[in-house]
């Protein structure tokens, strides 16, 4: 587990005022990375990181001779136009040399010539086009808030929410990598088998029942090879960084086809996430005990528990949904806030995930994407999709302008953010996932 060090102390300031301010995703001490290029340009796509209301372009200033030393090597690799080409590859090392490297350039600190060449290198957010920041070649999705599919469970087997292997296996399946896109891509609503109607033939129609489910994903940094497992006290060294992700859902092409093998045509139509990469270094602060298990349930298996694991594994992380329909936006109304869940909640930590992931001899690579599954909470207003929220629509919510939502609605566009707090350490922000959806083609 990575140490809380002077990277961390709240008391550093940037000389970019927006990296200042108490409400900032991104103060000096997050400096999530991403992939840009400057919005209606044919630049090149090349890696930056979020400082406040900039991202900073990182390699002018490796050409320019503000990185040096161990920091080099993470800045001479920002010309390529993906993380898993450049920084995520590096020892961990390396990474927390940069970060080092990074927050001294940025700092109060920092000389005037190291100003005059940072603010040559800085874009506004809003001028910048964001792109894929990992070219990702694998996608797992897991399921691991016992929140959510006790609810689920329970909406379809009101006698046996759980299955016996729930609280044994952190349940996961592979999804489709090809149709993971960048927050801000439109969302064209799948078609797919129906059969709502018991005593007739399924039909082939666009999805009635589309949801999204608030998410949270993590990269692979270092892989491991074909044969070899690894073990839950070094899994997180193979973990990068963290971003939101959005698993949207077409519920009732979901209903049908999901027996016996699982979620298929029903998540693979496309899966949003983030555009910047928390790393774990800037989530040090945050890191709480492993979820705690009722008395009654069973210890995870020993490959799956360990001391650290336990009082370190879980994340304070809060979770947003907010939802803005077509009339809301053509109302000037503001989106309206649908649930606020926490990754504290998840069963299953992180660490647990990988491990399992790897367990069998699964070589994971860099870059692959992993996903926690909906994150919810014990409450209704931390129920993470509208399958919960509205009860698989026999609760529909009511907006502020009177419309109402049993599903998403085309037009709708779903806003998700996530950031952590704690007393002492200042807010880290994950920015936001954005996704609207359009009509049937």
């Amino acid at each position: 587990m990575i140490e809380i060090n002077e990277t961390h102390d709240q008391n550093l300031k940037s000389w970019i005022e927006s990296a200042n301010t108490a409400d900032t995703d991104f103060p000096i001490q997050n400096l999530p990375f991403c992939v840009f290029n400057r919005a209606g340009t044919y630049e090149n796509t090349r890696i930056g990181v979020g400082i406040g209301d900039f991202v900073l372009d990182v390699y002018p200033c490796y050409e320019a001779g503000l990185f040096d030393d161990e920091s080099f090597t993470i800045a001479v690799a920002a010309h390529n136009y993906c993380l898993d080409h450049s920084a995520m590859k590096k020892n961990p090392s390396l990474q927390r040399a940069f970060r080092r490297r990074a927050i001294e350039i940025l700092s109060k600190n920092a000389d005037e010539q190291t100003r005059r060449i940072v603010q040559r290198n800085l874009i506004p957010i809003n001028e910048a086009e964001f792109w894929m920041p990992v070219h990702i070649g694998d996608y797992t999705d897991f399921y691991c808030s016992i929140f959510h599919a006790t609810n689920v469970g329970s909406m379809f087997r009101p006698d046996n929410p759980l299955l016996p292997n729930y609280k044994y296996v952190p349940i996961g399946y592979h999804g489709r990598a090809s149709s993971v896109v960048i927050s801000g891509t439109e969302i064209t609503r799948p078609k797919g088998q129906n059969r709502s109607d018991a005593d007739a033939p399924p039909q082939f129609v666009a999805c009635k029942n589309l949801d999204y489910e608030m998410e949270v994903g993590f990269f692979v940094g270092k892989g491991n090879e074909l044969g070899e497992s690894v073990s839950l006290d070094e899994a997180e060294e193979h973990i990068f960084g963290l971003c939101l992700v959005n698993d949207w859902s077409a519920r009732d092409i979901q209903a049908w086809e999901y027996q016996p093998l699982g979620p298929f045509l029903a998540k693979n139509f496309a899966t949003s996430i983030s555009p910047f990469v928390v790393t774990m270094e800037a989530l040090a602060p945050f890191r709480v005990p492993a979820f705690k298990r009722d008395g009654g349930d069973p210890q995870p298996l020993d490959y799956l528990s360990s001391e650290n694991n336990q009082k370190f594994g879980g994340l304070d992380l809060t979770l947003e949904v907010y939802l803005q329909t077509e009339k809301m936006r053509d109302e000037n109304i503001e989106p309206f806030l649908l649930s606020r869940s926490n990754t504290k909640d998840l069963y299953w930590t992180i660490g647990q995930m990988l491990t399992h992931h790897a367990s069998n001899g699964c070589n994971l690579q860099t870059g692959d994407l992993m996903a926690t599954g909906t994150v919810s909470g014990d409450s209704k207003d931390s129920r993470g999709c509208l399958l919960e929220l509205t009860w698989r629509g026999t609760e529909p919510l009511e907006l502020p302008n009177g419309e109402t939502r049993r599903f998403l609605e085309d037009g709708d566009e779903v806003i998700m953010k996530g950031f952590c707090e704690k007393e002492g350490f200042r807010r880290i922000g994950f920015g936001e996932c954005r996704g609207v959806i359009l009509p049937a083609e």
